[in-house]
């Protein structure tokens, strides 16, 4: 059962995923997109949390992508969207 957080948190959650499924990118890329101050719009550290984003060292840069968990998620947001009409 969705929660009035899991509501508002998942269709950002998406968007981040998404950002981030055709690429790896630079950490500070990443903050500089996503990072907020927010207390009710967490939405990169609820990424870190539920283990949808990866952290790698790329050629000494750290990268941020997607982790299985992440891609499964983003499927599932994208059927859930589809079945509801909501589709790209």
């Amino acid at each position: 059962m969705a929660t009035p957080a899991s509501d508002t948190l998942d269709p950002l959650l998406r968007d981040l995923l998404a950002w981030l499924s055709c690429c790896d990118r630079p950490y500070a890329e990443v903050m500089d997109a996503w990072r907020t101050s927010c207390p009710r719009l967490p939405v990169w550290e609820e990424a870190n949390d539920r283990g949808l984003v990866s952290r790698n060292r790329i050629d000494g840069a750290a990268m941020i992508g997607l982790t299985e968990a992440g891609r499964l998620f983003l499927r599932q947001e994208d059927g859930v969207r589809s079945a509801a009409g909501f589709g790209f």
